[in-house]
């Protein structure tokens, strides 16, 4: 089923006791014509159905996870007040909720006290930080991954902050030898080290960049939206685990509760190691800011209004399913992983499929048999659409051709890019479809 009627029930209590904290005040009662809106919300519904059902295990394309339902729950009983976590005016409980998921987030990545907060997502909380990145560095570039969230050179460009891209090797992990290259020019004022590329799932090489910083002088800013999370699961890959052991010594970090944190969107974070960046925001609003000398989360934050209610569900989440590791959350980060390299085997064993770099993550990445080049591109097409009609959705992605070849030597064609499939399989349901999932994928393949 796609919902739970005692989620309902459950909401109705929640509601009731929220209800009473209010109970004092005179009483009075909006007139709304509930008939009318149930006809739009059965008309909204109706129109719903035409979106891919996300919330399945079938569905492994984009990097869509369905909130878990204590999130859902919070997220909409707090509406019926619509908290504004700009200033404490506007969300005094949520906000002290705010601060003390920043605190839990922080203590997952082996920092005591970061300054940070809850953005719309991971676009606006990247932005943040290379924004402090140019303020504390200023007239320096930045510096990612050819592999990096394409919105890392949009945002530097919005700054006005100069940006270049170092290399990747095979596994789409940043080249230290091309970044060290960038380096020794003496303008790069800080890299961006992503831990979970949205495309292939990478990890980059933290350790060695870090080595790095104690030759040239640089910030690093960790993007972690994607995989940020896997922090705390004990399934990952030697490589990836010693990159997230080192990320409490990084300056910055980006996570996004709403991907594995199981978050409604739009639920991105701001993590900053030192909490004096925070004298970068000061500004003055006098006519939001009057009730308290405590810290207003709109002191440090390029955003103005921002949803209480993205607060109050991810606090309820952080409540019933702690952060630890060996937890029941860690647990379901690593169905996640296995679910991923069980499906790359079954895969790799395939004559249909040519697998490429082993998921270090839950992204696995994969090109379709062909004679060449065109040829796979158009084969992995068909199966993308093939699987659609077998209530399998995927994604493509369009990759280096020299990257595929890596893994497939004796792959023809003078064309610089391959189309491959890609399957995201962030719900840790994902792990008992594995065996439904490729028999889809191989029957639409040999269609």
């Amino acid at each position: 089923m796609m919902f739970d009627l005692a989620e309902i029930e459950t909401l109705r209590k929640s509601l009731d006791t929220l209800a009473k904290g209010f109970s004092d005040l005179p009483d009075f009662g909006p007139d709304h014509d509930y008939a009318a809106i149930g006809a739009v919300l059965n008309e909204a519904a109706k129109k719903m159905q035409e979106n891919f059902p996300y919330h399945h295990p079938l569905y492994a394309g984009q990097m869509l996870k369905p909130p878990h339902p204590v999130a859902r729950l919070a997220y909409a009983m707090s509406l019926w007040l619509n908290p504004n976590n700009h200033a404490l005016d506007g969300g005094i409980a949520s906000s002290a909720m705010e601060k003390e998921c920043i605190a839990n987030l922080g203590s997952m990545f082996g920092w005591e006290k970061p300054l940070g907060h809850i953005c719309g997502g991971g676009t606006m909380a990247n932005l943040e930080a290379l924004w402090v990145a140019g303020r504390l560095h200023p007239g320096k570039k930045i510096v990612a991954s050819e592999q990096t969230h394409y919105t890392h050179a949009r945002i530097s460009d919005v700054l006005s902050l100069a940006f270049d891209e170092a290399a990747v090797s095979a596994d789409g992990r940043m080249d230290v030898d091309s970044l060290e290259k960038l380096l020794s020019n003496g303008d790069v004022g800080t890299v961006v080290v992503t831990l979970g590329t949205t495309g292939v799932g990478a990890i980059d090489p933290l350790p060695e960049i870090l080595g790095l910083r104690d030759k040239h002088e640089f910030r690093i800013h960790v993007d972690a939206a994607y995989g940020g999370y896997f922090h705390i699961a004990s399934k990952l890959g030697a490589d990836a685990r010693r990159a997230f052991d080192r990320i409490r010594e990084v300056d910055s970090i980006v996570i996004d509760p709403h991907k594995h944190g199981l978050q409604p969107y739009g639920c991105g974070c701001i993590l900053f190691c030192d909490p004096a960046v925070g004298n970068l925001y000061k500004h003055d609003s006098p006519y939001t800011y009057f009730t308290s000398d405590d810290l207003h989360l709109g002191e440090i934050s390029l955003e103005c209004s921002r949803a209480g209610a993205s607060a109050v569900a991810l606090w309820a989440t952080q409540k019933l399913l702690p952060m630890n590791p060996g937890g029941e959350f860690a647990r379901s980060l690593d169905k996640c992983l296995l679910a991923a390299r069980a499906l790359w085997q079954r895969l790799d064993q395939s004559d249909s499929f040519k697998c490429l770099m082993m998921p270090e993550i839950d992204i696995v990445v994969y090109a379709a048999n062909g004679d060449d080049i065109t040829d796979s591109s158009r084969n992995a097409r068909e199966i993308f659409a093939r699987a659609a009609t077998q209530n399998l959705h995927l994604a493509l992605i369009e990759l280096p051709a020299n990257m595929a070849r890596h893994y497939w030597p004796e792959l023809t064609g003078d064309e610089e890019t391959i189309t491959c499939l890609r399957s995201c399989l962030m719900k840790p349901e994902h792990l008992d479809w594995i065996e439904q999932i490729f028999s889809i994928l191989e029957t639409s393949a040999k269609s």
